[in-house]
């Protein structure tokens, strides 16, 4: 049996942008050469896509680090590095992708060939040819590619079908999806059973088809987390039409009402939207010796209660009526229009493009024991990073960019010396006024 697998996390990390060169021409017969280093290559992206194929996120169980290229670095005679290829990772349709970091959801993967970029890329960084001015016409600058982004990811399935089958366990949801899509099966590879998900393709012979998804069972708390009942309810979250299957042949007349109610007091615990959504209600098991009495009991109960749906009897066992069922939900399908994929409280919050996380302050000043003082802040660290340290012109560029960041101020108003030390990561210099 094959374990599905409709949760899972795994981090992204995109390549870093190739570094700039610089470089200058020094052919013998060109004169006033000047500067001649290219730019660096952009690094690849990590790239979530649809593929039709993929039922389950299995394959992530075992590989959930992706890291993508780095682009290459620029070269001399104004040549520009190559461009690294982008990773892309095969999901499965339903997926919903939601930012560890922040909590938001930045993508829902539903259509076929979707793709969705989770992680950008580096830019390239510049060679020295850019920096070329009519005041320094031959500068010793070059940058250092940006840093990939890096993203922890949750992926969550949520299965694709038109129909969901709910009950309690051992309703015969199953049954009747082995007979309906036993002529034409498009069931994924994994053995039926009430502990994960099954998908099915109804094919009628008027030429419409439908996708219907057995799911778990459900019991009592399931909203609450109870059991497998919040597994279950994400995925009938997608579905555009309910049966909800009910038990006949029990010993007990009263089974069949209770479970009825319980399960749709699960749903509308979970969210209410879902009890708006078309339902059938479909009697099962009516080859049973008791599931006429039992029928004539629960309609007398919901007539109560002002309660009269359509019931539909059924035994998957002999097929009694469960071809008029699949046309009376097809039709009903027909006339259902499609409904936004996410659930109401995720539409609010939903984001298909993805926007830089909130990077704080451009910079924080701390201090060591030992007195040096420690400059931090992503928007520093990442000009720190594209900084080429091997060429003062470079390290000077890279100084008045702190100056101008009112980084020199912070520092004399936090009662800085002349000859402290100052520290960016790994790299320390002394402060001159």
């Amino acid at each position: 049996m094959t374990t599905f697998v409709d949760q899972i996390k795994i981090e992204a990390h995109a390549g870093k942008g190739g570094n700039g060169m610089v470089a200058f021409r020094r052919e013998k017969y060109v004169p006033n050469g000047g500067p001649a280093g290219g730019d660096g290559g952009r690094g690849g992206s990590i790239v979530l896509k649809v593929d039709e194929g993929l039922r389950t996120l299995m394959d992530f169980r075992y590989h959930r680090i992706f890291k993508a290229q780095n682009g290459q670095n620029g070269m001399s005679k104004q040549m520009t590095g190559a461009a690294a290829e982008d990773t892309v990772i095969a999901v499965p349709q339903g997926t919903t992708v939601r930012d560890l970091d922040t909590g938001q959801i930045i993508g829902d993967l539903v259509e076929k060939g979707q793709t969705l970029v989770v992680a950008k890329g580096g830019r390239g960084g510049r060679g020295n040819m850019r920096f070329a001015s009519a005041k320094n016409p031959a500068p010793e600058i070059a940058e250092n590619g940006e840093p990939g982004e890096d993203r922890y990811l949750e992926l969550e399935l949520k299965m694709l079908a038109d129909v969901g089958l709910v009950g309690f366990p051992s309703v015969g949801k199953s049954t009747l999806l082995s007979v309906v899509t036993g002529a034409k099966p498009k069931i994924a590879a994994y053995e039926f059973t009430t502990l994960v998900p099954n998908l099915g393709m109804v094919m009628l012979p008027d030429g419409r088809d439908f996708a219907m998804a057995d799911m778990p069972g459900l019991i009592d708390g399931a909203s609450k987390g109870v059991g497998l009942g919040l597994q279950f309810l994400r995925h009938i979250e997608r579905t555009r039409v309910l049966l909800h299957l009910v038990d006949m042949g029990s010993q007990d007349p009263e089974q069949a009402i209770e479970r009825y109610h319980a399960i749709n007091h699960e749903l509308a615990n979970y969210d209410p939207e879902l009890l708006k959504r078309p339902q059938i209600v479909v009697a099962t098991k009516m080859d049973l010796p008791e599931a006429k009495a039992n029928l004539a009991h629960f309609k007398a109960a919901l007539a109560k209660k002002r309660q009269e749906p359509e019931i539909f009897e059924i035994s998957a066992v002999t097929h009694q009526g469960v071809q008029e069922l699949m046309q009376k939900t097809a039709n009903l399908l027909d006339a259902t229009p499609a409904f936004d994929s996410l659930s109401h409280d995720e539409a609010e919050t939903v984001n298909y493009e993805i926007k830089a996380p909130d990077e704080g302050p451009a910079f924080e000043i701390s201090r060591d024991p030992d007195g040096t003082w420690v400059l931090s802040g992503a928007k520093l660290e990442k000009l720190f990073k594209m900084t080429d340290l091997t060429h003062e012109e470079s390290q000077l560029r890279f100084a008045r960019q702190l100056r101008h960041m009112g980084v020199d101020e912070a520092l004399r108003a936090k009662g800085i010396k002349d000859g402290d030390l100052v520290r960016i990561e790994d790299f320390a210099f002394e402060f001159i006024q």
